[in-house]
């Protein structure tokens, strides 16, 4: 690194396309100095040679380009270059829209800095040439040449008028009616179109659910006298406009959660990064039996203004990809969206006001022989502003930022399966096979490339080579099972009923995951066959807590390495009058590079402890032991203290259940008739994305009637730190 001063620095995305047109997303680390702007493989050390570096000075823009897809994944994209040299460009990209702002700000306030002292000196502007020696006599990557049609020319010389921190993209479609800017009456009188005029009047029709509905008062002729007047929603919600937005835009699973007319969405075409068209199916509950259900096809754009405030804008149109549905009625947005504007915090909380606006045509029968049907499902769709209030008022800590989300792309499904015929019937099965192949073809693109010094070097194969997932999970059920007969450990098997103090394999079935189509009806199915072989089970005890039992000589993580095999190895930590730990050991030939598991074991512990969920069951015990345990999944991470030890061919995971004083209760209360328990146990990796369902277990386990007398003291070894890592 040189010796400038560091102004902010962290990981981010790096984002571009290749020449032959695919996106890709990689870990980087950025460094921002008072004078540069640079990235890193890693968290650089001393004299260690950037990737890629851009000089700052009074002449770079910070551009915004909104939001990107990256097969499934959104993130917020930034473009730093030079008004003087445009094709030099370094482009940086979020999954949180907090962090990508961050790094707005810090970049601009060093411009504005070099643009204060150039404006001080009374003189243009001289920049200096940096050498590196990674840059010399290398052109830039292939994602730092733009496209011509993807970046506006520099704000001075086409636009004076635009101050540079404005987010608008090349702006609206013409289509799109911004109801959000106040129109001057004269203005307005000038104007032969009264749409916009008569937006400035409004009458409060109803309070309901802590909202103001306000009704447009002015009649429009051009417009069908099916479409409904204009009605707006507005309420004031304690949470940052950033997150009120990232949850707007979503169309994942969230949406079920503060939006009851949300049934389905996808993206069917992505226009740029503040534009995309959608394809909306709403779930409306006026006489479901008599009245079709409506869907919408509707352009999206979305800004960002100076003051913090947001606006998403709605309008409907046509599109090849996305024509009419069997079983649905096409309905019609006239004009719609969001404002989410910051207001000043109260009691040291944030808060939004959010006005969401909808002007409608239902279309069909019902709008024409019962008017209230119009008005009715209006007032659910503008209801969502109270939805998304409770959402935040019964979360009481929002410290992680959460990620832009994940949405399906209908447009690339759509082509993937036959090219020559229009969309399927019903586009609720559009994340089929198609879509297996799509997730499989791309799961490894959001991985940090630790072989790579070259942003361009990896490439992708054809989606039509790649297995769907399903053909990937038959070949792996097809391979030859681990030999069970090299581990051993003290707690024996039985596969016996009615066995005392063992364990044996517990069926997958008996447990319920997350289905392919979690997202959007959050149903569950079955888990079936483990990824990983449950090999040994010990029963230790000692007076002091066995933190590392892997490093002890002989067991059957040790073993599976000598092997050349992989280990998980669960740790339960049960204090008492002497400490307990269980240790599972759950082995495979291989981790399938680019999995949800292969990420888990590889990565940080922020990320393991959001991810690792653990679903119990008492079969077999007394009724308030049953109640006390139940079988709800927990994500073990955020309920206890979880320690991960990476080894050469392993992870352990010590799980510190007295660590919690719930769990420590509920504990006192089964360690007392542990010799009468039935206990099923199951280890999964919690899917939070499309491309990570369905979910599967690492594995499943049924310990039976434990006595507390058959545990034994381990012999542990010194840790071997040179070789491990914590």
């Amino acid at each position: 690194m040189s010796n400038s001063k560091v102004v902010y620095e962290g990981w981010m995305v790096r984002y571009g396309r290749r020449k032959i047109g695919r996106s890709f997303i990689h870990m980087r680390y950025f460094v921002l100095e008072s004078r540069l702007l640079a990235y890193y493989k890693k968290k650089p050390q001393d004299n260690v040679v950037p990737l890629k570096t851009l000089l700052i000075d009074g002449n770079c823009r910070v551009e915004d380009r909104g939001l990107k897809t990256h097969h499934g994944h959104m993130v917020y994209v930034l473009s730093v270059y030079n008004k003087k040299e445009k094709y030099n460009r370094m482009t940086m990209a979020a999954f949180n829209i907090q962090e990508a702002l961050i790094w707005k700000e810090k970049i601009e306030s060093v411009i504005d800095q070099h643009q204060d002292s150039q404006a001080a000196n009374g003189n243009k502007y001289q920049s200096f040439e940096y050498k590196s020696g990674m840059d010399n006599g290398r052109t830039a990557s292939s994602s730092d040449h733009e496209s011509q049609f993807s970046a506006a020319e520099d704000e001075e010389d086409s636009n004076p008028n635009l101050m540079r921190r404005a987010t608008i993209g090349i702006g609206p479609p013409e289509s799109v009616f911004d109801w959000t800017k106040e129109i001057d009456s004269d203005l307005a009188n000038q104007n032969s179109n009264n749409q916009a005029f008569s937006r400035k009047y409004w009458r409060l029709l109803q309070c309901q659910n802590g909202l103001r509905i306000f009704e447009e008062l002015l009649e429009v002729d051009f417009l069908p006298k099916s479409c409904s007047r204009a009605m707006k929603a507005v309420g004031v919600v304690e949470a940052s406009c950033e997150e009120i937005f990232e949850l707007v835009m979503s169309m994942d699973a969230t949406r079920f959660e503060w939006d009851c007319s949300f049934q389905y969405g996808s993206l069917v075409e992505e226009v740029d990064g503040h534009t995309a068209v959608l394809y909306h199916r709403l779930q409306l509950d006026w006489f479901s039996a008599f009245v079709w259900p409506r869907d919408l096809c509707y352009v999206r754009y979305w800004r960002r203004n100076d003051d913090g405030s947001y606006v998403v804008l709605f309008r409907s149109r046509e599109h090849e990809n996305c024509g009419p549905q069997p079983g649905f009625v096409r309905a019609h947005i006239e004009s719609g969206g969001y404002n989410i504007s910051p207001l000043k915090p109260r009691n040291g909380k944030p808060r939004t006001q959010v006005q969401h606006l909808m002007q409608l045509d239902l279309k069909g029968w019902g709008v024409n022989y019962a008017s209230s049907f119009q008005q009715h499902c209006l007032l659910q769709m503008l209801n969502s502003v109270a939805g998304l209030r409770e959402y935040f008022s019964q979360s009481d800590e929002r410290t992680a930022a959460p990620r832009i989300p994940v949405m399906v792309n209908m447009t690339s499904v759509s082509r993937s399966g036959k090219k020559s015929q229009k969309l399927q019937s019903s586009s609720i099965h559009l994340h089929s096979s198609s879509l297996d192949q799509m997730n499989a073809a791309n799961k490894n693109a959001i991985l940090m490339d630790e072989y790579s010094d070259e942003d361009e070097d990896l490439q992708y194969a054809e989606q039509e080579t790649l297995p769907s997932l399903n053909e990937v999970e038959d070949k792996r059920i097809e391979e030859p099972r681990i030999d069970m007969t090299i581990f051993s450990g003290n707690l024996r098997c039985d596969d016996d009923n009615k066995a005392r103090d063992c364990w044996t394999l517990s069926d997958g079935n008996n447990f319920r995951v997350r289905s392919k189509r979690f997202c959007y009806d959050k149903s569950k199915i079955p888990a079936g066959k483990h990824l990983m072989d449950l090999v040994a089970v010990d029963w230790f005890k000692d007076t002091k807590r066995m933190d590392h039992v892997a490093r002890r000589r002989g067991c059957a993580a040790q073993v599976a390495s000598e092997k050349g095999l992989f280990s998980i190895v669960f740790n339960l930590q049960v204090p008492a009058s002497m400490h307990y730990s269980m240790v599972f050991y759950f082995v495979s030939k291989q981790l399938e590079q680019g999995s949800l598991l292969q990420r888990f074991v590889d990565g940080d512990d922020e990320f393991r402890n959001s991810r690792l969920k653990l679903i119990p069951s008492v079969p077999k015990g007394s009724w308030i032991v049953r109640q006390s345990v139940g079988s709800t999944p927990c994500l073990l991470g955020k309920a206890v203290d979880c320690n991960y030890i990476r080894g050469p061919n392993y992870l352990e995971v010590d799980v510190d259940i007295g660590s919690s004083t719930v769990a420590n209760g509920v504990l006192g209360l089964v360690i007392g008739v542990i010799t009468t328990l039935v206990v099923d146990m199951a280890f999964l990796v919690q899917a939070n994305a499309i491309d990570e369902l369905p979910e599967r277990l690492i594995g499943a386990v049924r310990v039976s009637h434990i006595e507390l007398s058959s545990a034994i003291v381990p012999k542990l070894e010194s840790d071997p730190s040179d070789s491990v890592e914590k």
